[in-house]
């Protein structure tokens, strides 16, 4: 079953949120603005995120740019 992810990007901090075709969460949760602290969260569902979305107003190029190095 696929999975799929949405961040909302806060100026130091944000919402990862992990949920499921069914629109079941399976996780959420309020992290730093680290990229290496985002990726291990999302890191136990990579091989099944369909997609990553990403809101936010401003300054979310560091993330996209990290998320998609690492793969996501």
């Amino acid at each position: 079953m696929s999975k799929y992810s949405g961040i909302d990007l806060h100026a130091n901090n944000c919402v990862v949120v992990v949920s499921d075709e069914e629109d079941r969460i399976c996780c959420e949760r309020r992290v730093p603005n680290d990229l290496t602290r985002i990726i291990a969260l999302l890191e136990p569902f990579r091989a099944e995120l369909a997609g990553v979305a990403v809101e936010s107003t401003f300054n979310w190029y560091w993330l996209v740019d990290g998320l998609r190095a690492a793969g996501f």
